[in-house]
């Protein structure tokens, strides 16, 4: 049935709209009935043991090394360990700095990834400890590791990732928490509260799909005569809005440029006229205040913001 489209116009649609129930596969299980801790029985490392890690490379490709920025800002942020994240392509060219006190997390859809699959090996011969997260059961990937978290996404059969990705992003808040869980550094009342959040999170997509979806119907008509799109945010937005660059490059050909909303005025703002729509990641917080005064830097050019 998962390979069938039913009502939906194209694969993409549907993986879309599968997002909720995808999120909540990933978290089944995984969480305690009182919110109080994460539960990763299959990452077999002791307290001890992640107390030891004196940091965590992240490396994945495309994608999945967008889900692994996220990862390392909530690590950094959560278990307050030092993340360094790569893309694979890159990594086991530059002699990376990695001995038996490093955790090497690797990400992958397929668990197939060469080149993902060839940094595994790179941290692996250097002594790291790793750690996957993947979708697929029994890929080379998931075989080759230590440790495999799993995404249960689901088949994904469009070109450009949207559960996987999404889930990608739950199993990082998911690992996030549980390592700052187990070495001390996360406030109980702080997990606690994240750990509700995250048993929202699939509701709350199912209402962001449900109520959006001719808003977003709306915009992306305008979008679709544009030669080119920026995508801008800061911290966790900076590397959605990679995401969605890569989104729209995939899936419609319009040249797209993420970037971190500060570094705008740096150079890109150059490029901005009434031609060019800028995709605005603002969501409320400490950030939001910050991320206005860049919308009014583009709207000053004339950008059209969405």
């Amino acid at each position: 049935a998962s390979l069938e489209l039913g009502p939906y116009r194209h694969f993409m649609q549907k993986e879309i709209h599968e997002q909720p129930k995808a999120i909540r596969d990933t978290l089944s299980g995984r969480i305690s009935d009182d919110n109080s801790r994460v539960v990763l029985g299959e990452v077999g490392m002791t307290a001890e043991q992640v107390k030891a890690i004196s940091k965590i490379a992240i490396v994945a490709c495309g994608t999945a090394s967008h889900a692994g920025l996220v990862g390392k800002y909530l690590i950094e942020k959560l278990a307050r360990i030092p993340v360094e994240w790569d893309v694979a392509s890159e990594y086991r060219y530059k002699d990376p700095m990695v001995d038996q006190q490093t955790l090497c997390i690797v990400i992958s859809q397929s668990g197939e990834t060469a080149d993902t699959l060839a940094a595994l090996h790179e941290a692996r011969r250097r002594g790291a400890k790793i750690l996957a997260v993947t979708n697929v059961v029994g890929s080379s990937i998931a075989r080759a590791a230590d440790w495999v978290v799993y995404t249960w996404a689901g088949p994904e059969i469009a070109v450009a990732s949207t559960k996987a990705y999404t889930t990608q992003l739950v199993a990082m808040s998911l690992l996030a928490i549980w390592l700052g869980q187990q070495n001390g550094n996360l406030d109980a009342g702080l997990a606690h509260e994240l750990i509700a959040d995250l048993r929202n999170l699939s509701a709350q997509a199912s209402s962001v799909i449900e109520h959006q979806e001719e808003a977003i119907h709306e915009a992306a008509e305008k979008l679709a005569h544009s030669e080119d799109v920026f995508f801008i945010g800061r911290n966790l937005d900076y590397a959605v809005a990679l995401e969605g660059q890569l989104k729209l490059k995939e899936i419609s050909y319009i040249h797209a440029e993420g970037y971190a909303a500060g570094e705008m005025k740096h150079g890109p703002i150059a490029l901005i006229d009434d031609n060019v729509p800028v995709i605005v990641l603002a969501p409320s917080g400490p950030l939001f205040e910050k991320t206005v005064s860049n919308m009014q830097e583009v709207r000053a050019r004339g950008g059209k913001i969405v």
